[in-house]
């Protein structure tokens, strides 16, 4: 036995669930994916996304639809017959016509602990926020944002060093072996739903380009926190100056020390790469200037002076 299940999502964090869905037996009737975009840095060359090019090499037939909203789309979604329709990260809102259409409902995996963390960003807004655990919810969607009630969890913890991309990584993983657990839960009748609660909502919004720079007048565990929760992308920065300009710097990790010494935030306090915040100071451990690639901070110092009692920032 199998379900007849249509996959949606786009990024490379949902392609572990669409191989693994398949290598489980179930027939994966069409897959459901953002359409091809530019890309490269000047955006010349158009590419399907990572779960169209998944969906392809496993011989799955692929949609692209910029909508769901229209009549025509959504009665092509009904046509193909399913059973679950399992979304991840697809990035597109499913009107209430496709949640209906499959016979045993649409199916989310998430990557936060639900309610904790709706929306767009929730790996990113976890680890900026300081939190020190996350996880994995499969939640049968409805009409609202990450609003339907909840079937599996599973939580794992954020240690003070891990960064996005790490934990986009294990989150992937945990997500496939949750949702490959769901749907045979789901095949045997035996999946049950819990309502989430209405206590400790939060909105994990998209990362917009004013907030990835670095404010060093923030306490300096919140600045650790801002740099690993962007690193490696789209990374948080800061500016130094650079042959009588100032030339942007991303900062890919960074710990927590003590001030030696009182001093304004975005001050070098010494040549080592220790920078004075709001409270406490961070030591900047691996950065990468633009066009360049990730350096550890001695390398970096090899190519680039930064003077004890200058000001970054």
């Amino acid at each position: 036995m199998s379900l007849r299940i249509i996959f949606m999502g786009t990024p490379d964090y949902a392609t572990p669930t669409l191989e693994a869905l398949q290598a489980a037996g179930h027939e994966i009737v069409a897959a459901y994916s953002q359409p091809p975009r530019p890309a490269g840095r000047r955006g010349l060359e158009v590419l399907p996304s990572p779960v169209h090019l998944t969906a392809e090499r496993l011989g799955i037939p692929v949609f692209t639809p910029k909508s769901l909203r229209s009549e025509d789309e959504q009665a092509a979604f009904r046509a193909l017959g399913a059973d679950a329709a399992v979304v991840v990260a697809y990035g597109l809102i499913l009107p209430k016509p496709i949640l209906d259409a499959p016979r045993l409902g649409a199916w989310n995996g998430h990557a936060s602990l639900l309610p904790r963390w709706r929306g767009a960003a929730p790996i990113q807004r976890a680890i900026m926020a300081g939190d020190t655990e996350t996880g994995v919810m499969i939640m049968k969607m409805d009409i609202g944002l990450d609003t339907g009630p909840v079937a599996l969890t599973e939580k794992t913890a954020i240690s003070e060093t891990v960064t996005a991309g790490e934990l986009h990584d294990r989150l992937s993983a945990l997500t496939a072996k949750l949702m490959v657990e769901a749907m045979a839960r789901l095949e045997r009748g035996d999946l049950p739903v819990t309502p989430q609660s209405e206590e400790g909502v939060t909105y994990a919004a998209k990362i917009a380009k004013a907030e990835t720079r670095i404010d060093f007048h923030r306490p300096a565990a919140e600045v650790r926190d801002h740099v690993r929760g962007l690193a490696p992308l789209p990374g948080a920065w800061f500016e130094l100056e650079s042959h009588g300009r100032p030339e942007r710097v991303k900062l890919l990790a960074a710990g927590v020390e003590a001030a030696p010494s009182v001093a304004p935030p975005g001050t070098v306090l010494d040549d080592r790469l220790l920078i004075a915040c709001g409270e406490n100071a961070v030591r900047l451990l691996a950065l990468q200037k633009a066009g360049g690639k990730p350096l550890p901070a001695e390398e970096f110092l090899r190519g680039t002076q930064v003077a004890p009692g200058s000001v970054i920032g």
